[in-house]
C-alpha cells in the first residue's frame, strides 16, 4: 500500500511539474507578445503621415519629373528624324565614293602604261576621265559631299589619316605632304578621312651621312 501511495504522490508530483512548467511557458510567451505589439505600435507612432501640402509638392514633384522625361524623348525623337532625313544616304554616299577611286586608279594605270605615253588617245581619255570626276564631285556637293583639303595642311586627327613619315626639312613636322587617298565629309560628319603622308625632320644620322658624302666629293 506505501508503495501505491509512493506511486501516485511521484506521479501526482510529476503531472503538477509538467503544468507548472507548460503555465510557466506560456506566461513567458504572454510576456514577450505584448512587448512585440508595444514595439510594433512605438514604430508606427514614429512614421509621420505627410501633411496635405507635403502630398502636393511631392506629386507637383513627380509630374515636374514625367514632362521633363517626355520633353527629352520628344528632343530625342526630333534628333532622330533630323538625323535620318539628313544623314540617310550615308551608306550610299560612302559606297559612291569608290566610284572615284576607281577613276583614280583607272587614270594612273593609263599614265604608267609606256605604250600609251603621249600619244593623243591618252590625252583625250584622261580628259573625259577628268569630265567625269569633276561632275560626280559636283554631284556630290550638291548633296553637302564635300572632299578635304589636306595637302599642305597641319594633319588633323578628326579628318585625316597617316599612314607614312616623309622625311622633309623644308616644311614643319607634322605637313600633309602626300595625299593617298582623299577624304570626305557629308555636312558636319566625316564620311571617311584622308590617307595622307606627312612630314618629319630629317634624323641626324642622315644628315652625318650626307655630310660625310659631300666631303669625299669635294675630296
Amino acid at each position: 500500500m506505501e508503495k501505491e501511495e509512493n506511486q501516485n504522490i511521484t506521479s501526482t508530483d510529476q503531472s503538477q511539474e509538467v503544468e507548472n512548467a507548460e503555465k510557466n511557458t506560456n506566461e513567458e510567451i504572454n510576456k514577450i507578445q505584448p512587448q512585440s505589439d508595444v514595439f510594433s505600435s512605438d514604430e508606427k507612432g514614429k512614421i509621420k503621415e505627410p501633411t496635405p501640402e507635403e502630398r502636393i509638392t511631392e506629386l507637383e514633384d513627380k509630374i515636374a519629373r514625367t514632362f521633363a522625361e517626355m520633353e527629352n524623348q520628344r528632343r530625342r525623337f526630333e534628333k532622330e528624324k533630323v538625323d535620318a532625313f539628313e544623314y540617310g544616304g550615308y551608306s550610299f554616299a560612302k559606297e559612291a565614293l569608290n566610284l572615284i577611286d576607281n577613276l583614280e586608279r583607272s587614270k594612273h594605270v593609263l599614265e604608267s602604261d609606256d605604250k600609251l605615253k603621249e600619244t593623243e588617245a591618252l590625252k583625250k581619255t584622261l580628259e573625259h576621265l577628268d569630265i567625269i570626276k569633276k561632275d560626280l564631285i559636283s554631284i556630290f556637293e550638291k548633296n553637302n559631299i564635300k572632299p578635304i583639303n589636306s595637302l599642305n595642311q597641319k594633319l588633323d586627327p578628326n579628318f585625316h589619316q597617316a599612314m607614312i613619315e616623309i622625311e622633309d626639312d623644308t616644311k614643319e613636322p607634322g605637313t600633309i605632304i602626300q595625299e593617298i587617298q582623299k577624304g570626305f565629309t557629308i555636312k558636319d560628319r566625316l564620311l571617311r578621312p584622308s590617307l595622307v603622308g606627312v612630314s618629319k625632320k630629317i634624323s641626324k644620322k642622315d644628315e652625318k651621312n650626307d655630310k660625310n658624302q659631300e666631303n669625299l666629293k669635294d675630296k
